[in-house]
């Protein structure tokens, strides 16, 4: 009797388990003809190509940023030196292509490539650009807010945007005076110039905060591109020099190339041009774009 019931009980249970069976065949039939199947691989490939959160962009750049405030009087200064000069390369590369294209039509969009020059080598030599910094170093600052941070920031960018002042300044006084380049060359330095003292000071400003912002874009692009970081430099810069927007380094070298030249007193470079430039770069690097990152990092956001 004893053997019987068992032999019934698992009769019974044995449509229970081909049901559990066919259950997992029919998920395994659906999982293969729907296309969508992913083995253990794939699906790391998937989450090893999504994008990084922006939580993680933040946070590789406010670490960026603690490092570059710890550095040293020494190591900044010279960085900012070599960065002003290498900017000075953008109005070379400019006034280059604007003398050889001639009469060539699009010149005008062509010749603005030679703009992205300078902020190739400064960004890829990781010198130290003033215009960086607006975005980089205040991270830390609006993540822990302090006065050791206030003063930490201040003292980095007063050393970079001297250094890069003076390296701008000396490379417009080389290019004048060291007797490189043709007349023509020369005049379409000054024609440059000219163009960006058409400005305002309201102009110079506003036009200075979209170039602040679009840097600091670039900024935040960069940790998520490595394999298209030249791209992306291009891409941004290129905007910047066809929109006319005012960088207080780019146009440092363009002004002050008037200046030596005797085309523009100092005074216009100073108040024209770089106060309310300099103005304008803070205000769209610092206050709009890594205000309004820095919150939606904090408040949550992807």
């Amino acid at each position: 009797m004893d053997e019987a019931h068992q032999r019934s009980l698992r009769v019974k249970d044995q449509p229970s388990h081909q049901h559990e069976d066919d259950g997992k065949a029919d998920q395994d039939d659906i999982g293969s003809s729907d296309g969508f199947a992913l083995s253990g691989n794939e699906q790391g490939d998937v989450e090893e190509k999504r994008p990084p959160r922006a939580a993680v962009l933040h946070e590789i750049i406010r670490r960026e940023g603690e490092h570059e405030l710890k550095r040293g009087v020494a190591a900044l200064g010279w960085s900012s030196l070599a960065a002003g000069l290498s900017m000075g390369f953008s109005l070379l590369a400019r006034g280059l292509l604007h003398t050889h294209l001639g009469d060539f039509p699009g010149r005008f969009l062509i010749e603005n490539f030679g703009y992205c020059f300078g902020y190739l080598v400064v960004i890829l030599a990781r010198q130290q650009l003033f215009t960086e910094n607006t975005m980089t170093a205040v991270l830390p600052l609006m993540t822990e807010p302090s006065l050791g941070k206030l003063g930490s920031l201040l003292r980095m960018w007063s050393i970079v945007l001297v250094g890069n002042l003076i390296g701008a300044a000396l490379f417009a006084y080389g290019v004048l005076h060291l007797q490189q380049f043709d007349g023509d060359t020369q005049s379409a330095f000054i024609d440059i110039g000219r163009e960006l003292m058409k400005n305002s000071p309201l102009q110079m400003f506003t036009k200075g905060i979209l170039a602040g912002w679009l840097i600091a874009i670039l900024v935040w692009l960069l940790p998520s591109v490595e394999k298209t970081k030249i791209a992306i430099i291009v891409i941004v810069t290129y905007l910047i020099a066809i929109g006319g927007f005012t960088h207080i380094i780019v146009g440092t070298v363009e002004s002050l190339y008037l200046v030596f030249a005797g085309d523009i007193r100092f005074a216009d470079y100073a108040l024209r041009f770089a106060l309310p430039t300099l103005a304008g770069n803070i205000v769209g690097g610092s206050f709009i774009f890594a205000l309004i990152s820095h919150a939606q990092v904090r408040s949550g956001g992807d």
